[in-house]
């Protein structure tokens, strides 16, 4: 990518918005939960749905490459880094508000801060997701999930804009939500807001539920390492995790990446590199494969340059 591109870019960037945080060479280590990745070229980090949107629009009329992030918990950064912009939606855009049944959030707003959220609020049907490290905005294009829920089950309304930062409004209903996907990753779309329709619960009960997951969580999960979640989307046959271990690959190491011990499913960062990273998950595919017949496929989204 010509660098005038991106220098005219940012330029225009600071002028139209100069209250909005701006970086240049950012580690990508510092925005993912795995802590891998080379530096972006340029960061910038909205505080409104219209200041996205009006970003995005700028970006794709400079011709410059754009990935939008949120809490970087389902990324794998390549460790030569993003050649272009990162549109980060993070702290600045994760406002959020209940009325009646509903909660209404930006897509920056925190999965587990929702959660917590609507249980102060006595709202039930959002208690899955009080482990989830990801934002709302994420979670919806994923269609995030946990223990039998998932975002499907509650997205009344998504509000956001396309990559050429063009408005969209969608039902809940029409969100096109399969597992780990939606119409919002297949068409690459952007979500600024959602409203989340929950039911009336009783306080007290919704923590003694959300207690009870955070544990099972905690029991299962290797949460004290670097990770990405569960690295493999589950296949037609069995879970990832099962293949995995079955296959007698705990612990199998490339550098610095190790598949937990804890918990097959999960390949952690012991603090090699992002490549390490990625071979391991090539390694460990293709040795399921051979004894297992069967492909799994990464849910961790790979993004950037070698």
């Amino acid at each position: 990518m010509p660098c005038e591109r991106l220098s005219a870019l940012r330029e225009a960037l600071r002028e139209r918005f100069p209250d909005m945080a701006l970086r240049e060479r950012v580690p990508l280590s510092e925005c993912t939960t795995l802590r891998l990745g080379g530096p972006a070229d340029l960061m910038a980090e909205p505080s409104s749905p219209e200041e996205l949107r009006l970003t995005l629009a700028m970006a794709a009329e400079a011709g410059v490459p754009v990935m939008v992030l949120g809490r970087g918990s389902n990324v794998l950064f390549r460790d030569g880094g993003f050649r272009g912009l990162i549109v980060r939606v993070g702290r600045a855009m994760s406002a959020a508000s209940v009325s009646g049944e509903r909660i209404t959030a930006q897509a920056g707003a925190a999965l587990m801060s929702l959660s917590a959220l609507a249980q102060r609020s006595g709202l039930a049907g959002l208690a899955f997701a009080c482990g989830i490290p990801g934002t709302i905005g994420g979670g919806l294009c994923m269609n995030a999930g946990a223990y039998g829920g998932e975002l499907k089950q509650v997205t009344a309304l998504v509000r956001g804009c396309t990559m050429a930062g063009e408005p969209f409004e969608c039902a809940g209903e029409d969100c096109g939500f399969g597992y780990r996907t939606s119409r919002i990753k297949r068409e690459g779309l952007i979500v600024t807001e959602a409203v989340l329709r929950l039911s009336p619960g009783d306080p007290e009960e919704i923590q003694a539920e959300m207690q009870r997951l955070l544990a099972a969580r905690s029991e299962k999960q290797p949460l004290d390492l670097p990770s990405a979640g569960s690295t493999f989307k589950r296949p037609s046959q069995g879970y990832a995790a099962q293949l995995i271990d079955e296959c007698g690959l705990k612990g199998l190491r490339v550098g610095g990446a190790e598949v937990s011990r804890k918990h097959a499913g999960f390949l952690v960062s012991r603090g090699g590199t992002a490549a390490d990273f990625e071979q391991l998950m090539a390694q460990v595919a293709d040795i399921v494969q051979r004894e297992k017949g069967i492909r799994l496929e990464p849910e961790v989204i790979i993004a950037g340059e070698n």
